[in-house]
């Protein structure tokens, strides 16, 4: 039976560090539009439709600018506005597009706060799990750059967690690591929860001693610091060293201990304010007076102090609260032996706790029924017994399953780290073939400057797919990563990759055995790669004929493009064409990507859009060319197919361009594809 009120110290502010380079961020370019949103949300006369409003605008405008630091920044700051207003969709989209920009620009502070947001998300749902795993991440995180920024608010939580789910072992660990960095970097108000829930911990354990020192140490806290979240801060500390008092006395049947209690539940209701600013902690001072009262042979008073908390409870629909209470006052009738009354509310009291699932409220229920209703003891005692070991068994598994959260996320990290090693000694590796190869090459194209210019460019094109065919290869290995911004995943056949990570794994299967068989085997693997070599080399010879032909014949082949689409499809497409584009003085690197889109773009209207007509359009304004693709389909939910295949490359193709692609799309609406390039 819990009688303290924990939840007054934990629940402070959810984002306990300030994120100085978002607050930077937000300070440098606080006239821009996204700032100027998230200034209008701020705003404490605000309407919540409002706020939200503000805000969706803010994000919006975040999700399309450049990720930098400064983005970054800033949606953080949106990210704990929309959670300080429970905004939980919103926040949780926030949260997520900080992890992926975070994680895309290897920003480990922003990624550790984005786990925090994430955890924060997750902590007051139904199954915590989630939660923990989350912070775990973060602190991880922060401990691996060496940033103790909010480490110790991440500890806090997950104690909490582990204290709710009977993982006390766990929780005084977490705790004691909390306590250290909070007192070395002085954040008092840390300090003050890490001491209170390491008293709570210890009562649990009914270590009393120890925990009536932490509640003595949080109660010192308070007593220097008026600035401390929350109110009652220091009665809470009292009532919790009267209930360690009381809950002593309970374990050693000690009188003195309930003595003791008393005084210090009258010390905490010296502040009159309570009663009418805080009638929960109120409830909760006169129940646990009245109960150490009945404890010492006080009667009357305790019956008077247990009826005014149990009207304020029932006032304020409290339900676990009005089960302790009406335990309580079933032990106050059967020590007047009124046993009609006794069982009449212990009964009640039964009913109650079994419908609002209180476990620990209904196991204290059953143990109390047992002493009163003597008829149906063994009844009682059996539920109580089985409850109990019940609740014992999800505590071990509690502690097991944290245990092994923490425990694997330390193993991810340092199997991330030794991949990170391999894959680094396997792109050297293939460094040195391609520099070896580069020479041979140079040394050939020495007769003729013509040849040698061609050499060098097709040594880059090369160089370039051989990299991205490596960052391929180790996405594989390294599930955890998105794949991105690979040019050789756009323009290889998944074919030939299969066919390399393939010879790859037999010829590690056979590499150290000798036997005939095995070596038969290792030259036909040998010979495999050879084949595979070809062929992108033929596949890399296609792609650059390809890619000169559409620089050199831009217009025509986009032409070609829009003519075929009307011949094939049912779709009516119009085009306009801009005359002062001059194609020639474009980048060619420009016309290729561009073309690509076109086409990515086309090829997803004719799949899944429906549409009648489709409009494209290439204007040139202020040195920029604009490029918009326009259909009336059936439209789709762009925040759900923006990861797909397609729309990756799309977009990775205007970043290549130095480009920003904006995608509008609603259902029944159609879809608006717009890419603006900047020429110079």
């Amino acid at each position: 039976m819990k009688n303290y009120l924990s939840f007054l110290l934990l629940f402070f502010l959810p984002f306990g560090c300030n994120d100085t380079n978002g607050k930077k961020a937000i300070k440098k370019t606080k006239n821009d539009s996204s700032s100027t949103f998230l200034i209008k949300a701020q705003k404490k006369d605000s309407k919540p439709s409002e706020k939200l409003k503000n805000l969706k605008k803010s994000f919006d405008i975040l999700k399309a600018q450049k990720n930098d630091s400064v983005t970054r920044g800033k949606l953080f700051e949106l990210t704990k506005e929309l959670y300080k207003n429970n905004f939980e969709d919103e926040f949780l989209s926030s949260a997520n597009l900080l992890a992926s920009l975070a994680s895309k620009s290897k920003d480990s502070f922003h990624l550790a706060q984005a786990y925090r947001s994430k955890g924060n998300f997750y902590k007051n749902l139904p199954n915590p799990d989630s939660a923990f795993i989350f912070y775990t991440e973060s602190e991880k995180i922060l401990k691996k750059i060496q940033n103790k920024e909010g480490l110790s608010f991440i500890l806090i939580n997950k104690s909490i967690i582990q204290f709710d789910a009977g993982d006390y072992t766990g929780a005084d660990r977490t705790l004691n690591n909390a306590y250290l960095i909070s007192k070395k970097n002085n954040e008092i108000d840390n300090l003050y929860a890490t001491s209170v829930m390491m008293g709570l911990t210890s009562m649990e354990t009914k270590d009393f001693d120890k925990a009536i020192k932490y509640f003595n140490n949080g109660l010192e806290i308070a007593n220097k610091n008026n600035n401390l979240l929350g109110q009652f801060n220091k009665e809470t500390c009292l009532n919790n060293i009267g209930l360690s008092h009381q809950r002593k006395g309970d374990y050693q049947k000690s009188i003195n201990d309930y003595k003791k209690s008393i005084d210090f539940f009258k010390t905490a209701l010296k502040n009159k304010s309570i009663k009418t600013e805080d009638p929960e902690l109120y409830s909760l001072l006169i129940d646990n007076l009245g109960y150490s009262y009945l404890k010492t042979g006080n009667l009357n008073e305790s019956l008077e102090l247990f009826l005014e908390s149990l009207k304020i409870r029932e006032e304020l629909n409290y339900a676990n609260q009005i089960v302790l209470s009406k335990i309580h006052l079933s032990e106050y009738y059967r020590q007047i032996n009124d046993t009609l009354t006794s069982k009449k509310l212990i009964i009640e009291a039964l009913l109650l706790a079994k419908k609002e699932k209180t476990h620990r409220d209904y196991i204290a229920a059953l143990k109390q029924a047992s002493i009163i209703d003597v008829q149906n003891a063994s009844t009682y005692s059996k539920e109580y017994i089985r409850l109990s070991d019940s609740i014992r068994n999800v505590e071990i598994l509690s502690q097991e399953k944290f245990a092994r959260i923490q425990l694997e996320t330390d193993e991810i990290i340092k199997e991330k780290d030794i991949l990170e090693d391999k894959n680094r000694s396997l792109l050297y590796s293939f460094i040195g073939v391609v520099f070896l190869l580069s020479i041979l090459f140079v040394v050939r194209a020495q007769r003729a400057r013509t040849k040698e210019l061609m050499f060098k460019q097709a040594q880059q094109r090369a160089n370039e797919e051989i990299y991205n065919l490596l960052m391929a290869q180790q996405d594989v290995i390294d599930q955890s990563r998105e794949i991105e911004k690979k040019k050789i995943a756009r323009d290889l056949h998944d074919g030939i990759l299969s066919r390399m990570f393939g010879a790859r794994l037999n010829l590690d299967s056979i590499n150290h055995l000798d036997d005939p068989e095995s070596v038969k085997k290792r030259l036909e693997y040998l010979n495999e790669l050879k084949e595979i070599e070809q062929d992108i080399r033929e596949i890399s010879h296609d792609l650059s004929r390809e890619k000169q032909d559409l620089i050199n014949n831009f217009v025509s082949i986009t032409t070609n493009l829009f003519e075929e689409q009307t011949a094939t499809h049912s779709a009516k497409l119009t085009y306009f064409m801009d005359s002062s584009i001059k194609w020639d003085l474009v980048k060619n690197n420009i016309k290729i990507n561009v073309f690509r889109i076109l086409q990515e773009g086309l090829q997803n209207i004719n799949k899944y859009a429906k549409a009648n007509t489709i409009t494209v359009n290439f204007r040139k304004e202020n040195n920029e060319l604009h490029i918009s693709i326009e259909d009336d389909g059936i439209g789709f939910d762009v925040s759900k197919k923006s990861k797909g295949i397609g729309m990756q490359n799309m977009i990775s193709r205007a970043i290549d361009c130095n480009g920003k692609l904006d995608i509008n799309s609603s259902k029944e609406n159609g879809t608006k594809i717009t890419l603006n390039i900047p020429l110079e």
